[in-house]
């Protein structure tokens, strides 16, 4: 008996779970972006509650079509994976600086955060999600979403040089949509 209600408990908890993340991927359609990469679908769920300023602008370049058919130019195991320069050489962008928006929110696995030169305010198109932790980038990068689903083909992005990370026949973001502007 114990173990029939067990299992009953746990199907249900287990199919809660499922529809639970399912209806957080929709939560927000005007927050959340659907990626489709040359390796699958990923769905990143942006925190306008940590970035407002840098939310404002990676929406205003998805909906211009920017970020469709720009490369992973710099991936790095263990670290994470760039992208955002449709020059694919690491030095691109769309040619506006955004002001620092720094918060305590960790690097965890699967958060994207916003790529910089050395100066806090220089961050312009380019992003990066991480594959695990990386507690060194706290306070001194600019957190702006997390992968919700998809992480999986994350994980699949074609890995660059040893060191420098630079990606030779990089895989690519086949096209980045705000998921309110898709067609149901």
């Amino acid at each position: 008996m114990f173990r029939k209600l067990f299992s009953l408990f746990s199907a249900l908890f287990a199919t809660a779970a499922v529809t639970a993340a399912s209806a957080a991927i929709a939560a927000d359609p005007e927050n959340t972006l659907v990626m489709e990469t040359t390796q699958g679908k990923v769905i990143i769920e942006m925190r306008p509650d940590l970035a407002p300023q840098h939310v404002a602008r990676i929406k205003e370049l998805v909906r211009q079509g920017f970020y469709d058919g720009v490369p992973f130019h710099r991936v790095i195991e263990g670290f994470m994976a760039q992208t955002g320069d449709p020059t694919g050489t690491g030095r691109g962008g769309s040619g506006k600086k955004l002001k620092a928006e720094f918060t305590k929110e960790p690097h965890d696995r699967g958060t994207v955060s916003m790529a910089r030169a050395g100066d806090p305010d220089s961050a312009d198109s380019q992003f990066f999600i991480c594959f695990q932790r990386t507690p060194y980038l706290d306070a001194n990068y600019t957190v702006w979403g997390k992968v919700t689903s998809g992480m999986e083909n994350v994980d699949k992005i074609k890995r660059g040089a040893p060191g420098s990370g630079t990606v030779t026949d990089p895989d690519k973001i086949i096209s980045m949509k705000v998921q309110a502007d898709l067609k149901s």
